[in-house]
């Protein structure tokens, strides 16, 4: 799940076509005005995540057309991987790589149950997807995922707009590398604003682990202008850069990608969190969702 918008305002307006009280709070779907059979997904007023049943190949939020983007370039285009989501919301991945990677496999693990199962029933997931939903933390269902298996991790999870603290650690990063297969990919959603040090200790984090990183985030984010959601995209080998770059800057959401020497300069002197010393990341101000 995420909390920062950074998607087109379509909900503004709308009332919402179901509500249901879940553990993170008041989850309520609005009607795209633009599409038929679309919805986003708020809890707390909190935009989520956005799902077409007519075409879970389109994605709507910048962040998750840039975790889409890191789906598209894990591996030959159709072919099936085995995915990981560590955070569930709506489902919108699993749907996107379920729509354009047939017989994928798939695991979501949500903790917030009533959320999944107003998911399930509002917004059901095809019947001939090979996705599975487990229940329970993020970090203990990892744990329960064998070593090497999975070719793509994405982990999205935000309680009360923030991402826990225990999965903010180096500690966290090593289980994410050991339950990935060689040459795997790790994409994360971070949100962060002014003065980003939360973000810059998270690359600091995952550098710990994995030797290639980049991140990809609207420039207005990157400069600490405002607070907003960076999508950290790590492995242990080289990353295709120059697609990324090419697709953040033909997004309809511009982004930008640092990598290297820049991204080094970005970090600066960004020490590794620990699980002793982690801290969940910042709660976005309330101009966010207005």
């Amino acid at each position: 799940m995420a909390k920062g918008r950074g998607q087109k305002g379509r909900a503004r307006g709308a009332e919402p076509t179901a509500v249901a009280s879940v553990t993170g709070g008041l989850a309520e779907l609005v009607p795209d005005r633009d599409r038929p059979r679309a919805w986003t997904l708020l809890i707390d007023r909190a935009p989520q995540s956005h799902v077409d049943l007519d075409d879970p190949a389109y994605l709507d939020f910048a962040y998750q057309r840039r975790l889409g983007h890191i789906a598209d370039l894990a591996a030959p285009p159709g072919r099936p991987l085995q995915v990981v989501h560590l955070g569930g919301g709506a489902f919108t991945l699993a749907r996107y790589i379920a729509a354009t990677r047939p017989r994928s496999t798939q695991q979501i693990v949500e903790i917030d149950a009533p959320l999944v199962e107003f998911v399930r029933r509002e917004l059901p997931l095809d019947g001939g997807w090979r996705i599975r939903v487990r229940g329970g933390d993020a970090r203990e269902g990892l744990a329960r995922v064998p070593d090497g298996w999975a070719d793509l991790i994405i982990a999205d999870v935000f309680s009360g707009a923030r991402t826990p603290a225990h999965l903010t650690s180096v500690e966290f990063a090593g289980e994410v590398r050991r339950a990935l297969r060689p040459g795997g990919f790790y994409a994360a959603n971070l949100a962060d604003g002014p003065p980003l040090a939360h973000l810059k200790a998270q690359i600091a984090t995952a550098r710990a682990v994995f030797p290639e990183l980049c991140l990809t985030a609207d420039p207005a984010v990157l400069r600490g202008r405002r607070f907003g959601n960076a999508v950290l995209l790590a492995a242990d080998r080289e990353l295709p850069v120059a697609e990324l770059t090419r697709r953040a800057a033909t997004d309809p959401h511009q982004g930008r990608v640092e990598h290297g020497r820049d991204l080094d300069a970005f970090t600066g002197g960004a020490v590794p969190v620990t699980d002793a010393d982690a801290k969940p990341s910042p709660a976005p101000p309330p101009s966010v969702f207005d």
